[in-house]
């Protein structure tokens, strides 16, 4: 599973940069995606409100599909629905923000400290334990983040390396984590050697992982408390990707009906998330945080969990669920 790091070498990444140059042979890579897709996306991102262009967005999704295969498995070829499909499903207004960043654009920047400075600096004081500490990694970070350099007529910055499958800020905390161990690796390697204490037994689950099987068992637990039209719902709308008209043919209620009851039941869902992770554990803001992680590293089959036998319409049911008792047909 993978999940968007960035590199401990912020030279290894670079981002193309646009010139007066650029002819139409440049616009080569877009061919895959369909000009109204990129500039239904670039509007839903609202990249001009960071001052990235449509065609560099365009760059940059075309760069991303590429990159994992539209979401496939290797050697499956998508068709424009798939890959359209995979390009919506990204957080598109934090990736057009974050390479509008990387491409060392000034509304970018101001829009991304005003967003994540703030909590970027909490999440560092966390994971360091120390507010001073804390201050000086969230520091070098920015320092890193908006230090570009500029070579052969390319900006280099570890934000080109965000793909938008997460979210951008669960994306800045694994790299400050990755930060904190770089520099604790490197201060111990620079320590003399009667100076080092013997390291201590290593633990068997790393605090990333013991967080993911909380998550992993809350979602479990959630999913598995819903009724089986619920279940059925949600495997139809975003694991099938059927229309609400489809759905709604199927349970024999009207359209408007099914789209009211997926919205109440991601909203219940969540709620019920923060519940089984703060019974887990967690603190409520520790909770909501965790919900911001990459779905890939989840180690569920979703499909599985929301598989339900056939579902006689709503009409027939009796209100065994919260939600269904709420609403009557």
């Amino acid at each position: 599973m993978s999940v968007d790091t960035a590199s401990s070498q912020p030279g290894d990444l670079v981002l193309p940069l646009p010139s007066a140059e650029q002819s139409t042979a440049t616009a080569s890579p877009l061919s895959a995606l369909e000009p109204n897709l990129i500039e239904e996306l670039w509007r839903a991102a609202e990249g001009a409100n960071c001052a990235l262009t449509c065609e560099e967005f365009g760059r940059v999704l075309t760069f991303v599909g590429e990159k994992v295969n539209y979401g496939l498995a290797a050697g499956n070829h998508p068709d424009p629905a798939q890959r359209a499909n995979f390009l919506r499903s990204l957080h598109l207004s934090e990736l057009a923000l974050a390479h509008s960043c990387a491409l060392g654009r000034e509304a970018g920047w101001q829009r991304f400290l005003s967003v994540y400075r703030a909590p970027l600096t909490q999440a560092a004081i966390a994971i360091t334990g120390s507010a001073t500490v804390g201050h000086e990694l969230a520091d070098s970070l920015y320092a890193e983040l908006y230090g570009l350099r500029e070579l052969d007529g390319q900006r280099r910055s570890p934000l080109a390396s965000y793909t938008g499958r997460g979210s951008l800020l669960g994306w800045l905390r694994t790299t400050l984590a990755q930060r904190h161990v770089d520099y604790h690796r490197r201060t111990r390697r620079e320590a003399p050697l009667d100076n080092v204490d013997p390291p201590a037994a290593e633990a068997p689950h790393s605090p990333a992982s013991a967080e993911l099987g909380r998550l992993t068992d809350a979602v479990s637990r959630s999913l598995q408390a819903l009724a089986p039209e619920d279940r059925f719902m949600l495997s139809s709308y975003f694991l099938d990707r059927q229309s609400l008209l489809e759905i709604s043919r199927v349970l024999r209620v009207h359209e408007a009906t099914v789209s009211r009851r997926v919205k109440r039941l991601v909203a219940e869902l969540r709620k019920r998330l923060v519940h089984n992770l703060q019974s887990g554990g967690l603190s409520k803001r520790a909770a909501e945080e965790a919900l911001g992680t990459d779905p890939r590293d989840i180690e569920l089959n979703l499909r599985a969990l929301l598989q339900t036998s056939q579902t006689p319409p709503f009409s027939d049911k009796t209100a065994s669920s919260p939600i269904a008792a709420s609403e009557k047909i």
